[in-house]
C-alpha cells in the first residue's frame, strides 16, 4: 500500500528518477544502516541523473548530428594528432568551460567531422546545448528563412545554443550576404558560447573566402580570438577503412569515418 501510494506521489511531482529507483534505494539503506539524511541524498542523486540523461537524449535529437560518433572510438593505435590527454580534455569540456571556440584543421578524410560529432554528443551529455551545422545547408536554412521574413528569429535560434558546430567551413568562396550572416551569428556569441569549426583551410587562408576584407577580418578575428587548434593528420583515415578486416571488426571501424 505504502509503495502504491510513493509511486503515485513521486509519479504525480513528475520525480521519475525517484521513483524508478526508491525501492532498490529502500533495500540499500537498510541493509547498510544508511541514514535519513544518506538516503535522501542517494534518492535526489537517482533523480539529478534521470533528468540528466533525458536532457542530453533530448539535446542530442536537437543538436541534428548527421552520424553517430563518440570519442571513445577514436582509433588510437595509429597517431592522427590527437594524443590521449588531449581526448580527456576534449571529453571535459575544457574549451566550452574556458569560452574558447576549437578549430579542428585537416585534409579530407582525417576524421574532422567525426571528432566534431563526437565532442558535441559529449556536449550534450554534459547538458551543453549544441548545433550541427554543415555551413552550405546553414547558408539554404537561412536564405529560407529570409524568404519568408523570420531571418532574425532564425538567427535568435541558432544564438541560444551554447556551442554550434560549423562543418566543412571554406570549400568554397562566400558571398557578401553569406558573409554577413557569418558576422551576425558570430558576433552575438563572441566570448558567450563556443564555434566549432572543422576546415581544410588553414585559418591563414580564411580572408581569400571573402569578398570584403573588413566583414572577413571581423569574421576570422571572431573564431581566431579565443581558440585552440587541432591539426589532424595521418592521411586519409576511409582508405584505411576500406582494406578487408577481420570478422567482427567492420561495423567498429565504419564509426570513425569522417
Amino acid at each position: 500500500m505504502m509503495t502504491d501510494q510513493l509511486k503515485n506521489l513521486t509519479h504525480g511531482l513528475r520525480l521519475y528518477g525517484v521513483q524508478s529507483s526508491f525501492e532498490k534505494r529502500v533495500e540499500q539503506a537498510a541493509a547498510q544502516s544508511l541514514s535519513h539524511l544518506e538516503f535522501l541524498r542517494l534518492i535526489l542523486e537517482d533523480e539529478a541523473t534521470q533528468r540528466k540523461d533525458v536532457a542530453a537524449k533530448r539535446l542530442t535529437t536537437q543538436a541534428k548530428f548527421r552520424n553517430f560518433a563518440d570519442l571513445e572510438d577514436w582509433d588510437q593505435t595509429v597517431d592522427r594528432g590527437v594524443s590521449k590527454a588531449k581526448l580527456r580534455e576534449l571529453a571535459a569540456t575544457v574549451f566550452y568551460q574556458s569560452k574558447e571556440n576549437l578549430l579542428l584543421l585537416g585534409r579530407t578524410g582525417e576524421g574532422k567531422t567525426h571528432l566534431a560529432i563526437a565532442i558535441g554528443r559529449r556536449l550534450c551529455a554534459e547538458n551543453i546545448s549544441t548545433l550541427f551545422l554543415p555551413v552550405n545547408f546553414l547558408f539554404e536554412e537561412v536564405h529560407a528563412a529570409k524568404v519568408a521574413g523570420k531571418y532574425l528569429n532564425h538567427i535568435r535560434k541558432l544564438s541560444q545554443a551554447k556551442v554550434i558546430i560549423l562543418d566543412d567551413f571554406g570549400l568554397r568562396n562566400y558571398t557578401h550576404d553569406e558573409a554577413t550572416v557569418l558576422v551576425d551569428i558570430l558576433e552575438d556569441r563572441h566570448q558567450k558560447g563556443s564555434v566549432i569549426v572543422t576546415s581544410q583551410v588553414d585559418p591563414r587562408g580564411w580572408m581569400k573566402l571573402f569578398e570584403d576584407p573588413i566583414i572577413a577580418e571581423a569574421i576570422v578575428s571572431r573564431l581566431e580570438h579565443p581558440c585552440q587548434r587541432i591539426i589532424l593528420k595521418g592521411g586519409n583515415y576511409r582508405e584505411k577503412l576500406q582494406k578487408p578486416l577481420p570478422a567482427g571488426k567492420k561495423l567498429e571501424q565504419e564509426k570513425m569515418l569522417n
